[in-house]
């Protein structure tokens, strides 16, 4: 099945056009034609299923004829990680973890990070991307890249972690995490997290935790973690 996205879809809409790219695509490389069928989601979990009326490829109409929601599981995990230096890794990364599940990546410049900058616009069409291949019908909330500081000013909800290296009394995350709860955890860069900033996350409420005894790239521990966090909500 091919999924297609159209964050402005509703109940209440009974027919739209495609833009021209997406139009083209579906007539010119899916060489899909009139009363073929498509499926597209909007993101928040509807997904709706549509008639082709017109196979223009420029401006691709469609009705909707049925659609479902799927409700979110009882959980929402917060990944908060530093982009590593190979924009390439971090882009891999972001579609793993859709692929995965994840509710929400925030993306976060650390004393000892290697990339300060992020292209928020491309970076958002690859997590649409993965949501559409992975048959996902809920978009993770990616979000512009704040200092760790000005992240540890919000106030967060739920179990809140941080994984680091550093020599220190630590739990396992898979120990700690429970199912159905909200979750932050916090990943850091390549050259990881600085005491100060460890001290700073513990001193509003993060409990230090392993990911295993291996080091890992930040991309992985990332991944590790979420992992974890969908392993336990899945059981």
């Amino acid at each position: 099945m091919q999924l297609f996205y159209n964050p402005d879809l509703d109940q209440s809409v009974s027919q739209f056009t495609f833009p021209e790219d997406e139009s083209r695509h579906i007539v010119k490389v899916l060489r899909k034609k009139e009363d073929d069928i498509l499926h597209i989601t909007d993101g928040k979990g509807h997904t709706f299923e549509a008639k082709i009326t017109d196979a223009h490829p420029k401006k691709c109409k469609v009705k909707i004829i049925s659609s479902s929601k799927k409700h979110r599981r009882m959980h929402r995990f917060h990944l908060v990680v530093a982009p590593p230096k190979s924009n390439d890794r971090f882009e891999w990364f972001l579609e793993k973890a859709t692929e995965i599940g994840v509710t929400e990546i925030t993306p976060i410049i650390c004393e000892r990070s290697e990339r300060k900058m992020i292209k928020y616009k491309r970076l958002q069409r690859v997590v649409q991307a993965a949501m559409k291949q992975s048959l996902r019908s809920y978009l993770p909330q990616l979000n512009e890249a704040v200092s760790l500081n000005d992240f540890l000013e919000k106030d967060q909800k739920g179990l809140r972690f941080i994984a680091h290296c550093e020599d220190s009394e630590k739990t396992d995350l898979a120990r700690r995490v429970a199912p159905d709860q909200e979750v932050t955890v916090l990943i850091g860069p390549e050259g990881d997290f600085s005491h100060d900033e460890i001290k700073a996350a513990e001193n509003r409420g993060f409990l230090s935790v392993s990911l295993g005894d291996a080091r890992l790239r930040t991309e992985t521990a990332a991944l590790v973690a979420c992992t974890i966090v969908n392993t336990i909500n899945n059981r």
